[in-house]
């Protein structure tokens, strides 16, 4: 199997919906105006594009649509994990014939209490051995309450076709951890913008963020500019852009996401219910935020 990189910024984008149904057009058209900020790839069926929510048939159009949307030189990485080894399996297949290079794999959480260890690592090594594409692990226990340990991610790393790591625990520690102890060319990939400058600097290889669904040329430059070690310009940008990623993230979750992509020129829209669209009150704060962020006139 062709090796990988996954080094660079890649935005885990929303899916788009218009009155309850996937808008696959405006996906398209999402994905055409990202294409030119320098992102390295995209991520598909991740949380913030409220894969839960979604349909097997509308996971397989949405990978489809990003595919044939994408230019043929940026990665697609789908968000292909289940509940059951069998299924994720499955959909990992499914999003590999459809064009996909890699798959995200969320750890199953349901029985959370029986997720040991060798559960895991049983899991997640059944899911690579029989996936056609590499497989990168998802952490992020705000979700599963499950925190995959440096340990479990150091034995996974050994693994030909486990290729990385999003972790989205915001921890520099534990990025530092999975640095000291994963095989040399396994990819550490940070999962929140909050901790893009510290991990890059740390030695990760990129970042899957939210924030990328926004503001994609910032996230782009504060990568660059610790590639290129202009750590004080670097630092300036990432103390900028805190507010905006507190924002899209913690404080008003995936409805502000959205609300803030509206704003600033790509298409957001709705969240699929139960999740409530932002408030009156919301958007002002939301625009006030990216207004003294400058990503707003």
């Amino acid at each position: 199997m062709t090796p990988i990189n996954l080094h660079g910024i890649f935005p885990p984008i929303t899916t788009p919906f218009e009155n309850g149904h996937v808008a696959y057009d405006q996906l398209a058209a999402n994905i055409a105006q990202w294409s030119r900020t320098g992102l390295r790839g995209f991520v598909v069926l991740g949380s913030n594009g409220e894969y839960v929510y979604l349909s097997a048939e509308e996971k397989r159009k949405i990978v489809e649509t990003v595919v044939q949307s994408s230019p043929d030189d940026r990665l697609i990485i789908a968000g292909t994990g289940c509940e059951s080894t069998a299924e994720t399996v499955g959909l990992t297949r499914n999003c590999a014939a459809l064009g996909a290079h890699a798959a995200l794999v969320v750890s199953p959480h349901y029985y959370g209490g029986r997720m040991s260890e060798a559960a895991l690592v049983k899991h997640y090594s059944l899911v690579a051995d029989q996936s056609p594409i590499p497989i990168v692990l998802y952490n992020v226990p705000k979700f599963t309450h499950i925190n995959l340990s440096a340990k479990l991610v150091a034995v996974l790393s050994k693994h030909p076709n486990i290729i990385g790591i999003k972790d989205s625990t915001g921890n520099v520690a534990q990025l530092g951890e999975y640095l000291n102890q994963v095989e040399g060319d396994f990819n550490v990939l940070v999962g929140t913008a909050s901790v893009l400058f510290g991990g890059l600097t740390l030695g990760c290889v990129g970042g899957i963020l939210a924030l990328a669904n926004v503001a994609p040329q910032n996230c782009v430059r504060i990568f660059e500019l610790v590639q290129a070690g202009n750590f004080v310009a670097a630092r300036h940008l990432q103390l900028k852009m805190l507010p905006v990623n507190q924002a899209v993230t913690a404080t008003y979750g995936i409805p502000g996401l959205k609300t803030a992509m509206d704003m600033v020129g790509y298409f957001g829209g709705n969240p699929r219910p139960p999740l409530l669209p932002s408030s009156a009150e919301e958007k002002a704060a939301i625009r006030d935020i990216l207004r003294k962020a400058e990503l707003l006139e």
